[in-house]
């Protein structure tokens, strides 16, 4: 087979095979995080990114490929890498452009399109990171004068595992852990799957990418009480339903499928539409009392892959009985009702979080939507605009509280026009927390409210306690797996076998100066009696402080520790 150009089939069979190259060495790749907490998800999320463009529709031509692959890792995309990485792929759809075979010439200057839209979405661009990895290979590649793609991808490749291996030099924290960067590893293991194929290689796929998705899926999955909805019960809210359809030759034109055929049939019948469309997949949410005319509907157009349909009503009822007060998941209930009053309010707030007491919390402060996520559990570019299009609010403001959450929602952001998207970049739980006790959403312009949501999280100190995940040499530090280790961002503050006397030392070893404030957050294997002991021990030791201990229930962090 001529391989001096590739169309678009034969890219999309490289796109596939680095993606299936990626998922043979996810553990691998997540192993690799610099910092011993169970964290290390970096693998997972570049693997959940690749799958959002798994499904595009074939296209004959690397153009129209390359943008319908973009444009499903785009909503996927999750974690600084995968966003990062979704960039790249973007960049990449950008510079293949009117492009129908692709040569060496035409991959150079599209990876380095790429590159350069990589770049420009991270605000600060830190060297010894897959941006470095990826500027330094394709400049590599670029000048090998390759003959053909072939050539171009062997010379992308031996540049980047060069490069990877000098990302401890160039990032202090990498070299303190003893490791490469996770998500430059992860990117060769992609480079590699592509160049199998032009190889002649064939890289079987060890299951569906679906249940990587599933596996994340289900993480949030909460167990209903099926008495709370009995043979007397009334329907009152309807049904959430969800889909994956996908469009069929036999039935329509699915290249020139025009999706408002089905959103408006959605908004005449239900409510909270979302919808996108990404090849042939369609991808739908809807809340209606008739879930059977949205199937009859959409078969219209093609076959299901997958259907959800949940009774709110029941999901309603359990909510009711744990205290809970929002009648859509993750939704406050003043939210819903707005939504289905249709009233549009000028402002709204979603939030991250993860634990159903700090989600409580947010909630009780005036965050409307909470997207359920956080460490090791990072939400994607399309949860946040699922979580946008729940609200009628013509400013959003959104509290992602996890560095490695805020590129998504800034890429979110982006990809949303509904509403006015403002991005606070929050870090940490503590952050949001401080941001959401100083919202005043009667008070002052969309800028107003942003400032004084940016000037709360300034300056707040954000300490965890949690398990060591691995026996780890940080700096001068040994750890052993199983210790607690108490933490602000990546300087470690206490370690030690006993959870009380790191969490006791940890507080010691901050700085209270200037701090009112303290609020203690328990996590799920914490113990209450505990908290309690640790809470008095700060109070004795801060006289006239503020302190509040909060029932969080997060996995992860033993311990949450704020001051503000």
């Amino acid at each position: 087979m001529d391989l001096s150009t590739i169309d678009g089939r034969v890219y999309q069979k490289m796109y596939l095979a680095g993606a299936r190259s990626l998922k043979r060495h996810v553990k691998e790749v997540n192993d690799l995080n610099v910092f011993p907490i169970p964290d290390g998800d970096t693998g997972d999320n570049m693997l959940l990114t690749m799958l959002g463009g798994e499904n595009a529709s074939p296209a004959d031509d690397v153009s129209t490929a390359a943008r319908r692959i973009a444009d499903g890792m785009l909503l996927s995309a999750r974690g600084n890498s995968g966003v990062i990485l979704s960039q790249f792929f973007d960049g990449i759809g950008t510079g293949f452009s009117g492009v129908k075979d692709a040569a060496a010439s035409d991959f150079a200057a599209a990876f380095n399109t790429g590159v350069k839209q990589a770049y420009r979405s991270v605000m600060e661009p830190a060297e010894g990171t897959i941006l470095t990895v990826l500027r330094e290979a394709s400049a590599y590649a670029e000048n090998a004068a390759a003959a053909d793609p072939k050539a171009y991808l062997t010379a992308f490749i031996k540049e980047a595992r060069a490069s990877l291996e000098r990302t401890p030099e160039l990032l202090p924290v990498l070299k303190k852990a003893g490791v490469v960067d996770s998500g430059g590893a992860g990117l060769i293991h992609i480079a590699e799957g592509m160049l199998a194929v032009l190889n002649g290689e064939e890289i079987p796929d060890d299951g569906s990418f679906s249940s990587d998705s599933a596996a994340v899926a289900s993480a949030t999955h909460q167990d209903l009480d099926l008495s709370l909805f009995t043979e007397d019960s009334v329907l009152e809210f309807g049904y959430c339903t969800e889909l994956l359809l996908r469009l069929q030759n036999a039935k329509t034109d699915p290249e020139n499928f025009d999706i408002s055929i089905i959103k408006d049939f959605l908004m005449d019948i239900g409510n909270s539409v979302v919808i996108f469309q990404t090849g042939s997949i369609i991808k739908l949410h809807v809340h209606t009392m008739t879930p059977d005319k949205v199937l009859g509907f959409c078969q219209q157009f093609g076959e299901f892959l997958t259907v959800k349909i949940e009774n709110m009503s029941l999901q309603h009822n359990n909510l009711d009985d744990t205290k809970e007060e929002a009648k859509t998941p993750g939704m406050s209930g003043a939210a819903e009702r707005a939504t289905l009053a249709g009233e549009k309010k000028p402002y709204a707030v979603v939030a991250v979080a993860a634990g159903s007491g700090i989600q409580e919390t947010f909630r009780d402060l005036g965050a409307d939507v909470i997207v359920d996520g956080g460490q090791s559990m990072n939400p994607s570019s399309e949860a946040f605009i699922d979580a946008f299009d729940r609200i009628n609010a013509e400013t959003i403001f959104v509290l992602p509280n996890n560095g490695n959450v805020v590129l998504a929602a800034l890429q979110a952001a982006k990809l949303y026009d509904k509403a006015d998207i403002r991005v606070i970049q929050t870090k940490t739980i503590g952050e949001g927390y401080a941001a959401l006790t100083m919202y005043s959403p009667d008070e002052g312009s969309a800028d107003d409210v942003e400032e004084a949501l940016n000037f709360a999280a300034e300056g707040v100190i954000t300490a965890e306690i949690s398990r060591c995940a691995r026996d780890s040499e940080f700096g001068d530090l040994s750890l052993k797996e199983g210790q607690y280790i108490g933490f602000v961002g990546k300087e470690i503050l206490a370690s030690g076998n006993d959870r009380y006397a790191a969490a006791v030392n940890t507080a010691a070893a901050l700085d209270f100066t200037d701090h009112e404030i303290c609020i203690l957050i328990r996590g799920r294997s914490a113990d209450t009696a505990e908290a309690e002991q640790i809470g008095r021990a700060i109070q004795e030791a801060h006289r006239g402080l503020e302190f509040y201990l909060i029932d969080g229930l997060q996995d992860i962090y033993d311990y949450i520790l704020i001051l503000e």
